[in-house]
C-alpha cells in the first residue's frame, strides 16, 4: 500500500459517494478493498482498481466529478470523512457491510444491460445497491 493508493481511494469516495453517510462511503470503501483483494478485469492494487477505465465513473475524463476529486483538499470536511472511511476499511476497524461486493451502482439507474440478467442487491445503503453475485 502507498500513499497514491490511499489517496486515490479517498478520492474515489469523494468522487462517487461524498453525499452519503459515513456509512456509505465505508461501503464503497469495501468494494474497492474487495476488488484490490482479487485482482481481475476491475484492475489490481487500490489506485489500479480505482482509476481503471470506465469502472469508477468519477475518474472518467468526461465526469463532471473529476475535476472535483482532483481538486479537493484535506482541508475540505467531506474529503476529511473520505480518509477516514479509508483508514477504517483498510485497518480492519470496521467490517465489510457489502457481504464481499465487487459492484455497486446508483439504485434508482436501470440495472447495466451487459451485467445479464437483473440481481438482488445484497445492500441498498444511502443512494447505492450493493452486489456480490455479479457475472
Amino acid at each position: 500500500m502507498t500513499p497514491d493508493d490511499l489517496d486515490v481511494m479517498a478520492r474515489t469516495l469523494f468522487g462517487e459517494a461524498r453525499g452519503e453517510p459515513l456509512e456509505g462511503k465505508i461501503a464503497v470503501a469495501w468494494v474497492i478493498r474487495n476488488r484490490a483483494d482479487h485482482p481481475g478485469w476491475w484492475g489490481s492494487g487500490i489506485a489500479g482498481v480505482c482509476k481503471q477505465d470506465r469502472q469508477f465513473s468519477c475518474w472518467n475524463e468526461n465526469d463532471p466529478n473529476r475535476a472535483k476529486l482532483l481538486a479537493v483538499t484535506p482541508k475540505d470536511e467531506m474529503f476529511r470523512e473520505c480518509l477516514a472511511a479509508v483508514a477504517a476499511v483498510l485497518s480492519d476497524n470496521v467490517p465489510d457491510p457489502t457481504q464481499g461486493s465487487m459492484h455497486y451502482k446508483v439504485s434508482t439507474l436501470t440495472w447495466p444491460g451487459d451485467w445479464g440478467p437483473e440481481k438482488e442487491p445484497v445492500l441498498i445503503l444511502g443512494n447505492h445497491a450493493f452486489y456480490n453475485n455479479v457475472k
